[in-house]
Formats: C-alpha cells, structure tokens, sequence
C-alpha cells in the first residue's frame, strides 16, 4: 500500500528544478566537497548521506558561533539546495542558529527518485548525521518544513519525544486536500499531515499568506487548531504561496519564536498556546507599523521577484492554479476569516525588504516553491 502512495506521489508531486542549480565538486586542496556556482564559505559544510533507502542525498550544514539551537530545514516542492543557499545562510545569520538543510532524492545532485517515502528516509538521513557528526541534541533541534516539506517535517516529529520546536510555513493538510477539499483521509493519499500533527508533542509555529492561490489558508489554519501545542501562529494578510520570505514579519515573528524557545526550554505543558512570555501575545503577529520600503534596495527586490519567476515558468502558480480555485472556494467557506481577527497581521504595504537587513539577502536565490500537487487536477 506504501509502495503504491509513493508512486503515486512520484506522478504528480515532486518538480524538481531542471537542471540542477548546482554541482558538487571535490576540492582537491582541502579534500572537502565544494558547491559550485553558488560560492563557498568558510562556515559551510557540504555533505552526501546516504540513507536507509540506498540513496544518496546532498546536505548543507551552516555554522553559525553564536547559536544554541539547531534548524532542519526542509524546502518546498520546487526548488534546490542551489536556490535555497543564500536564504539558508542568512536565517543563520539572523536567527542565531546552526542550520541543516538537504535535497530529497532526486533534487539537485542527490541521487534516486523523489518519492513520498523517500523524502521519509532523506529527513531521517538529515538528522542522524546532525546527531552522530555534529554531536546535535534532539532536544535542541527545530524542524522547519516548507509547503511540501511540511510533509517529512511532520512525519519525523512524531517520533521524537524531545524535539525542541517546529516550524511550518505554507503547510499542506494532505496532499489529496489540495485538490479538493475532502472530510476523511483516504488510503491512497499522501503527506497525511492533518492526522499526524495531533502525535507532536513540542510547540509549533504555523506561517501562512492569507491569499494563498496555491495551497489555501485553511490548511495551516486546520493545522494549527490540532496542534497540542501551539505558538502565536503568523497568517500574513495577503501573502501568497511564494512571497512570505519578503514580508518583513516573517523574520521578525521567527526570531521572536527562536527567542521564545531558547528562553524557556520547558515550553511543553500541554495546557494551550505557547506564547512569548515577556511580550503580549497579540502583539507578535500585530504588525500594523508602517513597512515602508527602503528604496537603496527597491531595485534589490525587483530583481529579486525577477529572477524568482523565470526558473518558474513551467510551474507558474497563477496559471495552474485555477482549475481548482473554485473548489478551494469551497472550503474556504468553512474556515472563519473575519478580517479582524487578531491573529492575521495588517500589512498596508506588500512584501516590503526593510526590516533588519533581511530584505537585501535573497538576491539570487529562487524561493518560488509552488505548485504543490496541483497537475493533479488534470490526472485526477
């Protein structure tokens, strides 16, 4: 049953940027592994794990000497390690964290085929090699998934008892559900997020665009309302799929978050939500101050936006996305969205890159991950 979920997946789920973005090369003075066209850096390590499906993925593990805890980061549907280096490098940077983030198999230079099971054995691979290597504690370690990655995110933190934290950006529910908006999970379904987010035992922080035209709002929304336990979540008010890194309190709730826990290494009561203890809760996702943009880096985030879409053209989620817009409606209508509740965060002025230097980072890099499963509608 497991194999045939996988090959399912493999029809319909998984785009991985062709070509690579990226290669892996040996650097024959150092003898380490080197990632070429993306530049090289000193707190960098490059990696190749093997895993317990004969795989062999590519990983990179950013040092950062300031940090206590440590990132697992699993991107989205479509992009690559390549494409996600310099965002990987400057959530260390600004977050204070050591950060680990891989390519699941068949992405990038790592071998096999991208399948539901597979991305299974390559967070797994991830994470051993942060423990066995870098002497990585579970308890001081956070997982952070992204729209598809939320997918292996999930399923690994419901077999550690002593996670620190997770952190899911744009989630999916299942995969069925983002197609349509069925009740009940079925067996031939995938990523069943909706049924195994109940089983985490450690806060979690949901992050999602209230304009999402790719995976809709309510999957995040559903998510957090089963969370055992739960942080002040960040619906960003009209953030989409692929453009919350831009919003300038998408960083600023992280870094309260990654605050919050380092603070308090005894979140876990089971009584409610986690909020942060020195602040007022509502505050963290109150973001109704002027986020004007800095206009030395207007040209920065043009060119950012730019070079965004044009690796995404055989993906583009305003074309795909519109034979299942009006079956998304649907659910939508059973989610409650009132425009003031105080957990959606005003933001007058979209995707502005002024806040703490942030903005200015993802100059080359792709974040673009969309699309999600949505040839689905078409093979369904």
């Amino acid at each position: 049953m497991g194999a045939v979920t996988s090959t399912m997946a493999a029809k319909f789920a998984f785009f991985p940027p062709t070509p690579p973005s990226y290669q892996v090369v040996m650097d024959e003075a150092s003898g380490k592994l080197m990632m070429m066209d993306v530049g090289t850096r000193e707190n960098v390590d490059v990696l190749k794990l093997d895993t317990k499906r004969g795989n062999r993925v590519v990983a990179v593990y950013i040092k950062n000497p300031a940090a206590s805890l440590t990132v697992l980061y699993s991107h989205g549907n479509a992009a690559d390690l390549g494409q996600m280096f310099d965002l990987f490098n400057e959530l260390s940077l600004h977050l204070r964290v050591n950060l680990m983030g891989y390519d699941y198999s068949g992405y990038g230079q790592s071998s096999g085929k991208p399948t539901e099971q597979n991305t299974y054995a390559d967070i797994e691979a991830a994470y051993r090699c942060l423990e066995e290597r870098y002497g990585v504690k579970e308890e001081d370690i956070i997982l952070y998934g992204q729209s598809v990655g939320s997918g292996p995110t999930l399923d690994l933190a419901t077999r550690l008892m002593n996670l620190r934290a997770v952190v899911l950006h744009s989630p999916i529910a299942s995969g069925l559900r983002v197609i349509y908006p069925v009740k009940r999970t079925y067996w031939f379904d995938i990523y069943k997020n909706v049924d195994k987010i109940p089983m985490v035992n450690c806060p979690v922080l949901v992050i999602h665009g209230t304009a999402d035209d790719v995976v809709d709002w309510s999957h995040g929304k559903q998510l957090w309302d089963l969370c055992k336990e739960k942080y002040e979540p960040l619906w960003v008010k009209g953030g989409n799929h692929c453009d919350l890194e831009l919003y300038p309190q998408y960083i600023k709730h992280l870094k309260k978050f990654v605050s919050a826990i380092e603070r308090s290494p005894n979140l876990r009561n089971g009584t409610g939500p986690v909020t942060d203890q020195l602040e007022n809760p509502r505050k963290s996702t109150d973001c109704r101050e002027t986020c004007g943009p800095n206009m030395d880096q207007k040209g920065n985030f043009r060119q950012i936006i730019e070079q965004r879409e044009k690796p995404r053209i055989s993906t583009d989620c305003r074309e795909k996305s519109r034979t299942s817009t009006d079956r998304r409606e649907k659910s939508r209508k059973s989610v409650d969205r009132p425009e003031k509740e105080n957990h959606v965060s005003d933001q007058p002025e979209k995707a502005r890159n002024s806040i703490d230097r942030f903005g200015g980072m993802i100059r080359s890099v792709g974040l673009c991950n969309i699309d999600c499963f949505k040839p689905a509608t078409k093979a369904l």
